[in-house]
């Protein structure tokens, strides 16, 4: 099994969380309250633009062309979903230019701009990982029965499509190629998906 694979499996519990959270669950079935989609929109927003910089930060330390142009490819991968958040954002009303960051926003994204730029190229990818495998599982778990249509069915389409599970698998591939397996690297990569879990959590009760 592959060093990206076990850590995944690892984190299991985690993942069936934010899979049975409420806010996933709302999205899911089409009754989650606007108001904290619209919270939702505006935070990831947020956190994207510092997942994007610790790509280019990550492709800078990247010791060889293939790295650099994989993290390079994921970046362009995050820009193109932050013009789908901005399609969000013009839909539910929300000035993505206004956002001010809440706590477990700025505790995630302050977590992976550090791991970015103190840490190797493995310790950022296994940092950055939980997310994109994280968002592939849930958009696949939501769509296993077809695509609902209600009013977060793009959300559910995009995660669950055939573009973004092949992002996931590039980053993973990254965490491959030069991860070690440690208790640091696996604390960092369980970190990130606590990160996760709150960043749900803080939506939801917002």
């Amino acid at each position: 099994m592959s060093l990206a694979s076990e850590l995944w499996k690892a984190n299991q519990d985690l993942a069936q969380a934010c899979l049975e959270h409420p806010f996933v669950q709302g999205i899911a079935d089409g009754t989650l309250e606007p108001k904290k989609f619209a919270y939702y929109v505006g935070q990831d927003a947020f956190f994207l633009e510092a997942f994007a910089r610790a790509y280019s930060i990550a492709a800078a330390k990247a010791l060889d062309w293939v790295g650099f142009t994989t993290f390079h490819n994921l970046a362009d991968g995050v820009l193109e979903e932050l013009r789908l958040h901005q399609a969000y954002a013009t839909q539910w009303g929300v000035n993505l230019h206004s956002v001010e960051p809440g706590v477990a926003t700025r505790r995630y994204t302050d977590f992976l701009l550090a791991t970015a730029w103190g840490g190797d190229v493995g310790l950022i990818a296994a940092a950055m990982s939980p997310c994109m495998r994280l968002y592939a599982f849930l958009g696949e778990q939501l769509a296993r029965n077809g695509i609902p249509s209600h009013q977060y069915s793009d959300w559910i389409r995009t995660y669950s499509s055939a573009n973004f599970q092949p992002l996931a698998q590039q980053l993973e591939g990254l965490v491959d190629n030069y991860a070690t397996n440690n208790g640091f690297i696996n604390s960092t990569y369980r970190y990130a998906m606590l990160c996760e879990r709150d960043f749900f959590q803080a939506a939801w009760t917002e």
